[in-house]
């Protein structure tokens, strides 16, 4: 179960809080806020029961807190009282702190307040308890040695940790010193430093604090086991020799998500009460979303319809029950019904086990095998017995420098996997990694040519040949991938050369930059997001060290390589069509002496036809014409196909002629065309029943250009989608 915890925050919103200093185009209170925000909506974000916090703002104008009779408490207001915060109390608690038009306030009081509501909600139950006071440090205080006596006391008897960030306090650890600073605030800070030296609080600059926000916190995770039961060797059953360890198995690198989001939609009438959460499957089947935490959001039901073809009902399709669906297996182009009752025979029946199969050495396995995320097995936990045993198998595997491979099912009736296990011994641990390798089925063999040399049709072997690299290349390559490296570019504490990329500050950019903006957008929702954290995109380009020490080698790997510039895509005179000027200039047709004027498309080369006229049309009749002659061969060869022999070459002609007019601009061309072919086929005008070419036709997702997909068509994506049924 997570530690309880309880947090308080002392917030300044004196009038002087609202000065720039330092260079900062931020108020004292928003660069403080910076960091109070980042870090309760942090918290927010865990959705734990047992994460509660309460906030105190400090030099307010009015006072609110159970101690406001006395007057050292005066200008102290509680605006959270310690409890979980939603995003409602979000929203409120944001509205709450304002700056203030008065200097007084005493920043140790204020701790005092937070003292009592901290053992007030804890009591003597188990909490991590922290006060986090975040001030200018302007304000005089009341430092009567006998208190501050008292507070330490307090906090250190009930275990409470002190933290104490200060606008612009002096940190020589951090390397910071304010200059020509005001007397008052050069005593406040020798007190406050006092006092949290006295409690083992912490004190330091708030610059700090906000600078190391730019880390990501990495979220712990309790380990839930995926395996308990037996690691053997042998047959237990059969075999007194068999070995046997009982072992547990838990993840050991898991893809972590980012958060997901949830749909809802704006409420109609205001003054209803509306939930929100996530998505909960009710009785009928419907998706339905609950608990809303926003009272201007509403439901969002999602309904799923199940339809089947009906001629003989409107529209040529029936509504069904869920319960009147039989599962049925894909074979071919029909549905192999298997009834509920008869299911059991795809199943293989097994029992949870993880049994050893074969062993094989390091240098024989190959790592592209692996195909999962790793594990680890240990001894089971207590038993003292089956740790030795599990070690003992560890050192030999180690010793002998193989790899253990097992098959794993991990609960009764799953399907077994074939895991590749690895020795690992570390200073405070031993355990056996795993990873999930192929079966012969998984495995996907290619072959390509090699890349060293060109072998000939009668099987002679070339070293040298145009697309092979000369040895000038290949030295210049090497050159530049040397200047490029990044293996000692780093630098550690002392000085000396250390890895660039080092595994624990290499965080994911995606994960990290989503909840970065929800959680900006949770406190600030009109407020455009800010730029990501420096540490996200610290490696997203190369280095500039290494960019400028290793541009002569680049400029000679280009000389080596014959690069040259791609010549600039020439917006074309008709429509959006691009096409590629030659760097020479010369008309390549004309060299050829081909006829550009061409109107007559042969079935024998139906395509680049199509496209020379194309090429050379200028007008929309042109393009209607040599559409309808390719239309025309396409109907002559599904005429006259046997079977579904001439498909493959009629369905690549409609796409490339759905492909040329969309680019010209002219989708309405390709869309009479579709529409009139599914006449003729549900005519059976093209060699009788071709139902099966129009599914073919539908897998290839030939259909109409809608609106979505050009901007000319008038085509909507509901009239697109209707077209490929047949009752249309």
């Amino acid at each position: 179960m997570a530690e309880k915890e309880a947090t308080v925050y002392i917030v300044d919103v004196g009038t002087s809080m609202g000065e720039r200093n330092n260079g900062r185009t931020q108020t004292n209170l928003d660069f403080a806020l910076t960091y109070v925000w980042d870090k309760i909506t942090s918290t927010v974000a865990l959705e734990r029961k047992t994460a509660m916090l309460g906030v105190i703002g400090l030099r307010t104008d009015g006072t609110a807190n159970e101690l406001e009779q006395e007057e050292s408490f005066e200008n102290i207001s509680v605006l959270q009282e310690i409890s979980n915060i939603l995003l409602p109390d979000l929203k409120q608690l944001h509205s709450k702190i304002r700056l203030s038009q008065t200097v007084k306030g005493d920043a140790i009081s204020a701790i005092v307040i937070a003292i009592q509501m901290i053992t007030k909600q804890c009591k003597k139950l188990k909490y991590k308890r922290k006060i986090i006071l975040i001030t200018d440090g302007k304000a005089p205080l009341d430092a009567d040695p006998e208190s501050v006596a008292e507070i330490t006391k307090k906090i250190t008897e009930d275990n409470m940790e002190l933290v104490i960030l200060g606008v612009d306090f002096d940190d020589s650890d951090f390397g910071f010193k304010e200059e020509d600073k005001d007397p008052q605030k050069a005593q406040n800070e020798e007190t406050l430093s006092m006092l949290a030296d006295s409690c083992g609080g912490v004190i330091g600059t708030l610059q700090q604090a906000v600078d190391e926000l730019g880390m990501p916190r990495l979220k712990s995770t309790r380990p839930v086991p995926s395996y308990k039961g037996h690691l053997s060797l042998g047959d237990t059953a059969a075999c007194d020799t068999a070995l046997a360890i009982d072992v547990e198995r838990y993840p050991r690198t898991m893809v972590r998500r980012p958060m997901a989001a949830s749909s809802y939609v704006q409420r109609s009438d205001p003054s209803e009460n509306g939930t929100q959460s996530t998505a909960t499957v009710v009785a009928d089947g419907d998706t339905e979303m609950q608990d809303a935490v926003a009272s201007d959001l509403t439901n969002v039901k999602n309904s799923r319809v199940y339809r089947v073809l009906d001629e003989g009902a409107p529209g040529g399709k029936r509504d069904v029950d869920r319960d009147e669906l039989a599962k049925g297996f894909e074979y071919g182009r029909t549905a192999v019904h298997i009834s509920a009752t008869d299911e059991n025979v795809t199943k293989l029946e097994t029992q949870a086990s993880l049994e050893i199969i074969g062993f094989i050495p390091w240098a024989n396995y190959d790592r592209y095998m692996s195909m999962s995320a790793s594990n680890i097995i240990v001894g089971q936990r207590t038993n003292t017995k089956a740790t030795m045993a599990l070690s003992s198998l560890i050192h030999a595997l180690f010793e002998v420098e193989s790899y253990a491979i097992a098959r794993l099912v991990p609960k009764v009736d799953k399907p077994p996997v074939i895991l590749l296990l690895a020795p690992s011994i570390e200073v405070d641990h031993e355990g056996l990694l795993d990873v999930q390798i192929p079966f012969t089925e998984d495995v996907r063999s290619y072959r390509f040519p090699p890349l060293d040399r060109v072998v000939t049709v009668s099987g002679k072997v070339i070293k040298e040949h145009r697309n092979l690299p000369t040895e000038g290349l290949m030295t210049a390559m090497s050159d530049y991938v040397d200047e490029m490296d990044l293996s000692r570019l780093g630098r550690d504490d002392d000085g000396n050369p250390s890895e660039y990329m080092p595994m624990a500050e290499t965080f994911s950019p995606i994960l990290h930059r989503i909840d970065q903006a929800v959680r900006w957008r949770a406190v600030h929702p009109t407020e455009p997001v800010p730029p990501p954290y420096e540490i996200l995109t610290r490696y997203s380009n190369p280095p500039e060290t290494l960019i400028s020490q290793s541009k002569k080698q680049l400029e000679t790997l280009i000389t080596a390589a014959d690069v040259k510039k791609v010549p600039p895509k020439v917006q074309g005179r008709r429509r959006n069509r691009n096409e590629v000027k030659p760097l020479s200039g010369l008309d390549v047709e004309a060299l050829l002496g081909g006829d550009r004027k061409k109107s007559k498309i042969s079935s024998q080369n139906a395509i680049p036809d199509f496209r020379r006229i194309l090429n050379a049309a200028e007008s929309v009749e042109e393009m209607q014409s040599a559409a309808k002659q390719l239309g025309s061969i396409i109907e002559s060869r599904l005429k006259a196909s046997f079977g579904d022999i001439s498909y493959p070459q009629a369905l690549e002609e409609i796409g490339v002629m759905r492909e040329e007019m969309g680019e010209m601009e002219e989708p309405g061309i390709y869309n009479d065309f579709a529409n009139g072919l599914k006449r003729k086929l549900l005519s059976e005008e093209l060699g009788g029943n071709r139902k099966d070419f129009w599914w073919e036709f539908r897998k290839s997702k030939l259909g109409l250009i809608d609106q979505k997909a050009s901007g000319s068509s008038n085509v909507t994506e509901e009239d697109a989608k209707s077209i490929l049924s047949f009752g249309h």
